[in-house]
């Protein structure tokens, strides 16, 4: 998870980065930053809590500028606290600079170490800070190289924006795990981790960052270079699923298209006999709407959801998830009341939030209760930025369909197959236009841990 934003030579840069913050803050919840530069001098603010409540007028004011990056945050290495709030801020021998990450880096720990060892001090616990020391140890002269060089030493996940004075960097790691996009305002250039932050400020969107990319912004144009080694990219598959945006463009696909795909697929391959479709909202409306459809069933809103309460699935902390789900969801009465209901969700991790769905949609007289899945079991952790770090934490690492059912209450449970997420993603042909990283499912990791390293990553990540 985590957002990031920036946009290079507007005079409203701050206030435009703040916008585009608050078009991602689905991506994390947890803390703020803007960093912004004049030419001279850099400018921070950086806050726990939401963007609308970190920023206001005068917030705004004190990050002044041509030129501004930004982050919102949510953590999957080092604590939920300011200290790793991003942009992450430090001044090194060839000036200031910046940088907000979305992503993981699997060997963070490794090279942390290597820098300690060396006499290194690290100010936070985040990944993150391991490129800014290897950017600072660099022997080039150039930010832009300095920067390739680091990142040659890195492995995971990362999209990137670095601002210094007079530049702003953006990066995707070769396999293009984490989404980031590039759009064009009259004559600014502008970076976002989704597209729909750039409705929002009325910026024309123009293409990915490309796996592997960087692309250099300045006062002197924009230069796109591919310096690391070339791999086949694995773009991250969930973000279709639950991540972005449902009005954003990614890989080149409509999120909500893609969703509706997912729910008519799920009909095609697991229907049943009921009388209504119900969405678990937000995430699952889309799917669910493809879902009736394909099956005839009839749409309703059966759950409505308080929009003042943070995404379930990303708040950081145990007691919150597991509470929010009532101050989040309420069951419509006269909806659900004696009928047969099929209930749409994105995914199954914990089993816990559907489990209180189905109890609360009893309570308000639903007579049976079918969960559909759009997507497959996710028996496996992403060590690529999402907030599954052991199998442990996966109830379908261990526990049969029938056994998660039977947990849940519900009277039938069937997930999406992976076969037929494919086929949703290829339009129904099966074909793809990208491959993606569907490792949360099959197991089938792009890129590894260095040896010995898994269990002391997933250490790094339950100790947040």
């Amino acid at each position: 998870m985590c957002g990031i934003f920036g946009i290079f030579d507007h005079r409203e840069a701050s206030n435009l980065v703040y916008l585009g913050l608050h078009a991602l803050q689905h991506r994390g919840q947890e803390s703020a930053g803007i960093v912004s530069t004049d030419g001279s001098t850099m400018y921070m603010r950086r806050e726990m809590g939401l963007v609308s409540d970190i920023f206001d007028e005068e917030a705004l004011q004190e990050v002044k500028g041509h030129a501004a990056i930004g982050h919102v945050r949510y953590s999957t290495a080092g604590s939920s606290s300011l200290k790793n709030a991003q942009p992450f801020v430090v001044e090194y021998s060839k000036g200031f600079l910046a940088i907000a990450h979305n992503g993981n880096l699997t060997n963070a720990k490794i090279i942390r170490d290597e820098l300690q060892n060396y006499g290194s001090i690290f100010q936070s616990t985040m990944d993150t800070e391991v490129i800014v020391h290897l950017i600072a140890l660099s022997h080039e002269n150039l930010t832009l190289d300095r920067l390739i060089a680091a990142l040659r030493r890195v492995e995971g996940s990362y999209s990137l924006l670095l601002l210094t004075d007079k530049e702003m960097i953006a990066v995707r790691d070769p396999y293009g795990f984490r989404p980031l996009v590039l759009a064009k305002l009259k004559d600014s250039y502008v970076v976002s981790s989704e597209t729909c932050a750039f409705d929002l400020i009325e910026a024309d969107y123009l293409r990915e960052v490309e796996p592997g990319e960087v692309i250099h912004i300045s006062k002197d144009g924009i230069r796109s270079y591919f310096p690391f080694k070339k791999v086949e990219p694995r773009r991250c598959i969930f973000e279709y699923i639950y991540f972005a945006r449902p009005d954003s463009q990614v890989y080149g696909r409509t999120v909500y298209g893609v969703r509706k795909a997912f729910g008519r697929e799920l009909a095609r391959e697991r229907s049943v006999e009921a009388d209504i479709v119900i969405p678990i909202p937000d995430s699952g409306i889309s799917a669910a709407i493809g879902y009736s459809q394909e099956s005839g069933i009839p749409f309703e809103m059966g759950l409505i959801r308080n929009h003042y309460v943070g995404r379930t699935f990303i708040e950081p902390k145990e007691s919150i998830r597991h509470f929010g789900v009532k101050l989040k969801l309420n069951a419509d009465h006269e909806t659900v009341k004696g009928k047969r209901i099929v209930v749409i969700d994105d995914s199954i991790v914990r089993a816990t939030t559907g489990r209180k769905i189905i109890t609360m949609l009893r309570q308000q007289g639903a007579k049976e209760i079918h969960f559909r899945v759009t997507s497959p079991p996710t028996r496996f952790p992403c060590f690529y930025g999402i907030d599954t770090p052991s199998r442990s934490e996966l109830i379908a690492s261990s526990h049969k369909v029938e056994e998660i059912n039977r947990y849940m209450t519900s009277d039938t449970l069937e997930y999406l197959t992976i076969d037929g997420m494919k086929r949703a993603i290829g339009n129904g042909s099966g074909s793809f236009h990208y491959s993606f990283c569907d490792a949360c499912f099959s197991g089938d990791y792009p890129l590894r841990f260095p040896w010995g390293m898994e269990l002391e990553q997933m250490e790094l990540f339950v100790k947040r």
